[in-house]
């Protein structure tokens, strides 16, 4: 009897380690599948150096931390919905609110998903470097450039030049200056890296120009430039002109609003733990965005080197994104 007690001591023994066995083998098992289920996430990089910050700062902690695979793609503001909507472009991190898009894929199709702000609050303007401002203090508004528009003369527009963005941008600019009886000829320089080779060289050499610009932006306080003061902004008054019209519906002033994140709706009902993460990704500021996009496209270092730099020193930040 004793020989068997033993025996059956040793098998209950040998039957409980091999239990415990099995659910360390499933456990891992688990783990593996859930750290790899994040799989790859297409990120959309816009043509400004704060949405390249937004990207690779993201880009840093999902693979990171999630093990996703992340793929960057560039597609211009307007045709990224219709890849989104086919599931080509996971998310952009960085929209500046277009309106007749989000009713079209947003309202209608239900194949983009609106998930919030990114943290920072966007505004486009007219702006002007300070010394020309000192130089003509009634551009402090629009109504002083009636009048004036000669003294931003350039080779192409010796009447007196607005330099336009990249055409695939939120603007009314044309039609605003139509609106506003001024003399000044729209010339488009391009994407925001043409448009800042284009009006810093102005400025090196100390000359009166004007230009199509946005907040958040480095530039803005690195090269002291100054906003120009256009009409308040008035009930139906349209920031983006793509829709043509009456040109009297532009005559105001850009709106403010929030930056907003977006998501294919395959990839908001996907089950990746990329998804909450992105929810939660929002900047504290404007100014945080802005240090990011200052090392990538002003010290030109590179936007994964840019990104683990500003991860690295902004912990509490970057654990509240990841959950924690």
């Amino acid at each position: 009897m004793k020989v068997v007690g033993t025996r059956r001591a040793l098998f209950a023994a040998v039957a409980a380690v091999l239990g415990v066995v099995a659910l360390l083998v499933a456990t891992s098992a688990a783990t593996a599948h859930t750290s790899a289920s994040c799989g790859t996430v297409t990120l959309n990089e816009q043509a400004w150096a704060g949405s390249t910050a937004n990207t690779y700062v993201a880009k840093n902690l999902l693979e990171k931390n999630y093990g996703c695979t992340v793929k960057v793609t560039n597609i211009a503001e307007i045709p990224v919905y219709e890849a989104m909507a086919k599931g080509k472009v996971d998310a952009v991190l960085e929209d500046w609110q277009h309106v007749a898009q989000y009713k079209q894929y947003v309202t209608k199709q239900k194949s983009v998903v609106l998930v919030g702000s990114n943290g920072l609050m966007g505004h486009i303007g007219w702006f002007i470097p300070r010394y020309v401002l000192k130089a003509h203090p009634s551009f402090a508004s629009w109504k002083g450039l009636k009048g004036n528009e000669k003294v931003f003369a350039s080779p192409e527009a010796p009447g007196g030049m607005f330099l336009l963005g990249d055409p695939s941008y939120e603007q009314k600019d044309k039609q605003l200056i139509q609106a506003l009886g001024l003399k000044l000829t729209p010339v488009t320089a391009g994407a925001e890296a043409a448009e800042t080779a284009r009006y810093t060289q102005a400025i090196k050499q100390k000359k009166p120009i004007i230009f199509y610009w946005w907040t958040p932006q480095y530039l803005n306080s690195a090269l002291d430039l100054v906003e120009v003061k256009l009409p308040k902004p008035f009930k139906g008054c349209q920031d983006d002109a793509s829709a043509g019209g009456d040109v009297k519906q532009y005559a105001c002033a850009y709106s403010t609003y929030p930056l907003e994140k977006l998501f294919s709706k395959k990839f908001a009902t996907s089950g990746s733990p990329a998804v909450a993460f992105l929810k939660r990704f929002s900047w504290p500021s404007n100014a945080a965005q802005n240090l990011v996009g200052k090392w990538i496209a002003g010290d030109h270092m590179k936007p994964d080197d840019a990104a683990a730099k500003w991860v690295a020193a902004n912990q509490a930040t970057v654990n509240k994104w990841l959950g924690k």
